[in-house]
């Protein structure tokens, strides 16, 4: 019941799925409709194959670059419109305009002139196809969460959008209609004016009926010259880090090869209907090319893309993908066999097959991004629906340019003759081999790119509850327990803090020198530490693997110099030979239990601990760390486990983990305990940096009144050095060495021992808390020490 609760909170309104679809339907109607009026450029003024293939591959190519740096500019705009609307519209009025213009051509201007102009006004069009697109997609992508929600709204937006591949073909048959225009030229340059009108009304309806919510006061990069400049290196930063996330990789390796595969060619059909099927008899010609396009359109409308969008729920969208592609190959072979002259109508029944190819591609692809862009969340923290779309979407474009500059190099290649009454046989015969020839190579090679997707819905749904935790209270919530209430810090000057709080230590160092800073790190770092966080995992290593004993004298050898005791959270998976390995180098060990769901595996951590305080190498005993505060157990379960391990040893202190108000929360706890020991992170409460020490200190106060004499113990406490901002705290390398000198020097001043988290960071937290919960160590994943 749940589960169904949750699905329909994520249905989005009909209105809204076509407000979508109207404006695919605008997004395929202009590319559709220069298809269909470049033949004037070939047969009435007189463009060769070279020109031709230069008039797709130069707009292209700008537009494929401009899409990346619109992809940032829409992910970073702030105002009460939301990232996306206003560039829709924009878009859509450019798109318009230059749609018009650029179709005003005259072949007595010659073909050079007709040539630049052309090209031109391309370039303006294209810029506006991407101020419309790049914003427009990243709108489909943000509608909805759910695995198969996502499939509906692209389904349906394919379904309208491909109405512009049944109407557009009919545009042949009206320009060929004498009795409306006396050359395809002229009905070219009046029929654009009425399209450009159309598709720009259309082009704008997601700007005015799809919601979004105000950015005005989000957190984004800004938009400015500087920042603009500086969206390069982001650029490259995302394209490296979307390149490395493997399905997103496979996903755009298998649109380039199957869409600008069919790209390539697509145009061919035109004139192989016409010089082979027909010999270049214009009587009865017409109708034909008119219904290869439309007929295929037709079938990819009503058949193709709804047997899909079932397809991929029944058996996945891989397998979805693999068998249509599959299916299209076949109908490939079927055109070559069936392109029979004299006999126009057989080629007909290859139609339903060829048509799920491009009919699957894009209802599939499309989901499939975003299933990865909340992957690409997962891994980075940030959601780039925007710059993720953009960089699909210049894979799409790129492409479709070389696959223009294509066209033209084989129609030359074939020796075909622009205005010639009739092809030679030998061209018609290389021009089909290259029609059906190329798209499927290009078909074979994506499909093998993708026999290895592994983002099905298990693993979808999976990234989205995770991306969900990590959007819940961090550990210290401040906000969600008020442990601190009345202690507002905001605004108080040093003097005043001092009068407030005489119980807190101030420290007089001057943090508004940068290198003094580095300096007194540097002193505070070298006087040595009380303990640390030993975090062992390395760059590819996740909680659960196994780890070696070379790894961990790699780098505890590191950590000799610098702490007298280590802080160990685990007993199993090779982590019960660090407390061996550490005593025999001189450490004392903090040993810890983990504690989690299962049973069995927790009485294995608790067997190992057991075992290991009987062999001496263990200082300090920590059954479970932070349980209450993710859930996993109840405080009787714990105080159970406690006393298990208390029965089994003498002298060793034995002790339970959590974040301080949960050990205030629960007495029990306390009482069972021989030290008492908290977890502290005033940034996952959101302080500035100027109030996180004397935070820190209250921590520690609060806990001292409840805990009836034990010694207390700081078990974790630290800052990262990059990430997120959580109210007021802002990660930084400065603001953490700050951060290390107060908490460093209040624990010495104070006798309070103190365990620094971390000493190397852990890259496996990215999925858990972002960047941020990567960057807490004093060394890199590489063991490089970081200041």
């Amino acid at each position: 019941m749940a589960d169904q609760i949750k699905k329909s909170a994520n249905k989005v309104p009909i209105g809204q799925k076509v407000a979508f679809g109207l404006g695919m339907l605008a997004n395929q109607m202009f590319p559709a409709m220069i298809g269909i009026f470049t033949v004037v450029l070939v047969e009435k003024l007189g463009f060769s194959g070279f020109l031709l293939g230069l008039t797709y591959f130069i707009p292209k190519f700008y537009d494929a670059l401009f899409d990346l740096i619109m992809g940032y500019v829409s992910d970073n705009t702030k105002s009460k419109w939301g990232r996306r609307r206003q560039y829709v519209l924009a878009g859509a009025i450019i798109l318009g305009i230059s749609f018009a213009l650029m179709w005003q051509l005259y072949a007595e201007n010659g073909v050079t002139y007709n040539f630049w102009y052309f090209l031109v006004v391309s370039l303006i069009f294209y810029s506006g196809l991407t101020i419309f697109s790049i914003p427009y997609v990243a709108m489909g992508y943000e509608m909805s969460d759910d695995f198969h929600e996502r499939t509906n709204i692209m389904a349906t937006s394919q379904l309208i959008g491909q109405l512009a591949w049944v109407v557009a073909p009919w545009f042949w048959v009206i320009m060929a209609d004498q009795s409306l225009f006396p050359s395809s030229d002229v009905a070219v340059r009046t029929l654009a004016v009425y399209v450009a009108i159309g598709c720009a009304i259309l082009a704008a309806i997601p700007a005015f009926f799809i919601p979004s919510k105000s950015t005005l006061h989000e957190n984004y990069s800004p938009i400015d010259l500087k920042g603009i400049l500086g969206s390069f290196g982001e650029i490259k930063e995302g394209l490296k880090a979307s390149v490395e996330i493997k399905p997103f990789r496979k996903i755009c390796i298998a649109t380039f090869l199957i869409f600008n595969a069919f790209q390539t060619t697509a145009g061919f059909s035109y004139f192989i209907i016409k010089y082979y099927l027909f010999k270049g008899n214009e009587e009865g010609f017409g109708l034909w090319p008119t219904l290869f396009g439309s007929v295929g359109a037709i079938i990819t409308t009503v058949a193709v893309i709804p047997i899909v969008a079932r397809m991929s729920k029944v058996m996945g969208k891989k397998k979805a993908f693999l068998v249509s592609q599959g299916i299209s190959i076949v109908g490939y072979i079927l055109l070559y066999l069936l392109f029979v002259p004299g006999k126009p109508y057989l080629f007909l029944f290859a139609l339903p097959f060829f048509s799920f190819g491009i009919g699957s591609l894009f209802t599939l692809m499309m989901s499939m991004t975003s299933d990865v862009i909340d992957i690409d969340e997962l891994n980075t923290g940030k959601r780039r629906e925007g710059s993720l779309g953009a960089i699909y979407w210049w894979m799409v474009k790129f492409g479709t340019a070389v696959a223009g500059l294509l066209s033209g190099m084989i129609l030359s290649l074939v020796a075909f003759q622009s205005n010639a009454a009739t092809q030679t046989d030998e061209t018609m015969f290389w021009l089909r081999i290259f029609f059906v020839g190329i798209p499927i190579l290009g078909t074979l090679a994506a499909i093998w790119a993708m026999k290895d997707y592994d983002v099905d819905e298990a693993k979808a749904r999976e990234v989205r509850d995770l991306l969900e935790k990590r959007k819940a209270p961090k550990p210290s919530g401040y906000g969600a327990n008020n442990v601190l209430e009345g202690m507002n810090l905001a605004g108080l000057s040093r003097a005043q803090l001092q009068q407030k709080f005489p119980q807190y230590y101030f420290p007089t160092f001057d943090y508004t020198n940068v290198e003094g800073i580095k300096t007194e790190f540097s002193t505070v770092f070298k006087a040595g530490m009380t303990g640390i966080c030993f975090s062992v995992f390395t760059e590819k290593q996740f909680p659960g693997d196994f780890i070696t004993e070379e790894q961990i004298r790699k780098r505890l050898e590191i950590l000799k110099p610098h702490t007298q005791w280590i802080r160990v959270f685990s007993s199993t998976h090779g982590h019960e030979n660090i407390p061996k390995i550490a005593k025999k180098m001189g450490f004392k060990v903090l040993m810890g239990a983990w504690i989690g769901k299962d049973e069995v595996e927790n009485q294995q951590e608790i067997q190992v601990l057991i075992q290991l305080i009987k062999e001496g190498n263990v200082d300090i005993a920590a059954v479970g760390n932070e349980v209450l505060f993710r859930g996993d157990q109840n405080e009787e379960t714990l105080l159970g486990y406690i006393q298990q391990v208390k029965n089994q040893t003498l002298n060793t202190p034995v002790t339970y983990i959590d974040v301080y108000y949960e050990i205030i929360n629960h007495p029990k706890l306390v009482s069972a305990s021989d030290k008492i020991l908290i977890n502290c992170y005033p940034f996952w409460e959101g302080a500035s940096i100027d109030h996180a020490g004397m935070y820190l200190q209250e921590m520690y106060h609060q806990t001292k009144k409840i805990a009836g004499g034990k010694e207390i113990i700081i078990a974790e406490t630290g800052w990262p050095s990059k990430g997120e901002e959580v109210q007021n705290a802002k990660p930084s390398t400065e603001n953490l060495m700050r951060y290390f000198i107060e908490a460093q020097k209040w624990a010495s001043k104070e006798q309070i021992n103190l365990f620094y988290f971390s000493s190397f960071d852990e890259s496996w937290k990215i999925h858990y808390e972002g960047w941020a919960g990567t960057s807490w160590g004093l060394w890199d994943t590489n063991e490089n020490f970081k200041f």
